[in-house]
């Protein structure tokens, strides 16, 4: 059985020689020099916001990475925290007192002074925020921040009100990205949609929502991250970005030579790798850090995957290699853990995923499933069958799942639903096997969705623990949310690792690989440790 997309409707598109809206092609050859055309995914219709506390959508991520700026960046390689626009820091032996030396000379597009009390701004507007929405994203990286005090102008001290090993990692992110004063001054709303004002190699110029946004270079740049080549203004005078959620079209579009990165959600396939490389594009690839994609299972009550060699049955049924190579390309990673390659401190589970299917039938016949004439298994006269949630669509992993499942006699109900409604399915427990993901390059971020005293559905994060894993669960991410030695945090959350995948709490599917592909014309692209990219880099070259 072989799942791919193609891009064979792109021709289509190119006969009739569609453009981008506003562009004729003598206009795009007179800016093709110094102007990059993204042409992403389709827009957050669910939270329009480029405010970067509140954020989450990937792509608009990728946009502010070159607006806005953080006290600290993360090496991509590595994992290390590396200075910005703070020089130095120290950090408290309990982990609560970071205190940042800030970079000097630095200025906000609209003219202020980078310094501590633009700091102290930042947090404390982001803080009163956090606790009239708790649930905004950005909340979860602010974790225990109580306030900011002022040492001098270019030192301040900032107090959490308990430990939390991740926070000098928040401070390299997106979210908590350092705005201008100025910015507060605007409601949330306002923020949101695009009254943002950052100390970036860009200044957004506009932005409309599910359509797109144009950034602009800004004059007298000069202190970007260690992790920048370019440590001046950019090489480009715009980025014109588009949101397309029609694949064909966004395809067309790149192939037909209107944009110079496509950049879609989903990795290519084989077919389409080939006729993008065909075309001279170069295919980007990186690894989102954070969890890899896991089912997490439903052991409550008298549910069937409550039953341990059940779950443990599936974790042997899935055949991870012939995943990789059939739904996406047999150069696809293979799922090796819990969290993807990327994400610090990760700890190879793959000697515990080979794919082992003799094991998952000996594992369902002891657990009292026997087979059924129609090939699925039975008890008490019951079909072996689960229910998975899925947002929106079914995928064709999703197919080869659920046939991987049926040979070991596994029923795998794929329940398509509203993103609402699968929310709300979560929450209420209504499900078998689900999933959730969230993006950011540390391990903490599984704390966000495994821990119920912090997860943002306590009801999946409670579920896929029997009693006794969940207590181990939370003294490991105490433990790790406490740690302020690496080798500490290593341990860990390595335990942690090791113990969802001993216990089947969580059951890997594949690596959530980010690709782009850039014309030939695009030079110096390169990933940011969250997946983003920094633009200031690139040169457009006809």
């Amino acid at each position: 059985m072989k799942f791919q997309r193609t891009l064979a409707s792109a021709a289509i598109l190119m006969a009739l020689g569609l453009t981008l809206p506003g562009c004729s092609p003598s206009d795009a050859d007179a800016n093709a020099a110094s102007t990059l055309k993204i042409a992403f995914f389709g827009d957050n219709t669910q939270l329009v916001s480029l405010d970067p506390f509140q954020v989450y959508w990937l792509e608009h991520r990728v946009v502010l990475r070159n607006v806005v700026e953080s006290l600290t960046d993360q090496d991509p390689q590595t994992g290390k925290i590396i200075p910005w626009l703070a020089d130095s820091w120290t950090i408290s032996d309990n982990a609560r007192e970071y205190t940042f030396h800030l970079r000097k000379g630095v200025t906000f597009s609209n003219g202020e002074a980078f310094d501590a009390q633009a700091v102290k701004t930042a947090f404390d507007s982001n803080k009163a925020f956090a606790s009239e929405l708790p649930a905004t994203f950005g909340a979860t990286y602010l974790a225990g921040y109580d306030h900011a005090e002022i040492i001098d102008p270019q030192t301040v001290k900032i107090v959490l009100a308990r430990p939390n090993a991740g926070f000098l990692q928040a401070t390299s992110t997106t979210n908590l990205a350092i705005l201008a004063p100025e910015s507060y001054r605007h409601s949330a709303k306002e923020r949101s949609l695009g009254a943002i004002i950052g100390s970036g190699p860009f200044v957004l110029e506009h932005y409309t929502p599910e359509t797109g946004l144009k950034l602009v270079k800004r004059s007298g740049y000069a202190w970007a991250s260690a992790n920048v080549q370019n440590k001046g203004e950019s090489h480009l005078d715009s980025i014109e970005v588009s949101y397309v959620p029609e694949e064909s079209v966004r395809n067309g579009l790149f192939l037909q030579g209107q944009v110079d990165i496509l950049w879609p959600r989903a990795p290519f396939s084989e077919v389409d790798t080939q006729l993008l490389q065909s075309r001279q594009a170069t295919i980007q690839s990186r690894s989102l850090p954070g969890p890899a994609w896991n089912l997490y299972p439903n052991t409550r009550g008298n549910r069937i995957l409550a039953d341990e060699d059940v779950r443990q049955a599936i974790q042997a049924a899935i055949d991870r290699k012939s995943y990789a190579a059939t739904v996406y390309n047999p150069a696809f990673p293979v799922v090796d853990g819990v969290y993807d390659i990327t994400t610090p401190y990760l700890r190879s589970q793959g000697h515990k995923l080979d794919y082992r299917p003799e094991t998952a039938t000996q594992l369902l016949g002891k657990a009292g499933w026997a087979p059924g004439p129609d090939g699925y298994r039975y008890k008490d006269g019951k079909r072996l069958s689960l229910t998975y949630n899925i947002a929106e669509r079914e995928t064709a992993g999703d197919v080869l799942i659920q046939d991987q499942l049926r040979k070991v006699g596994i029923d795998l109900q794929l329940k398509v639903q509203t993103k609402a409604e699968w929310a709300a399915a979560n929450a209420n427990g209504n499900y078998d096997l689900t999933y959730n993901y969230m993006t950011r390059a540390d391990p903490i971020i599984l704390q966000t969705i495994l821990d119920p005293r912090s997860a943002n559905s306590s009801t999946l994060a409670t579920n896929i623990y029997t009693p006794a894993t969940l207590a181990k669960a939370q003294t490991l991410f105490d433990t790790g949310l406490t740690a302020t030695a690496s080798d500490q945090r290593a341990q860990a959350y390595g335990e942690l690792q090791d113990l969802l995948i001993d216990r089947a709490s969580a059951i890997p599917v594949y690596e959530r690989v980010w690709q782009a592909a850039t014309s030939a014309k695009v030079h110096n692209f390169r990933w940011s440790a969250e997946g983003f990219a920094f633009l200031n880099d690139i040169e457009v070259k006809p």
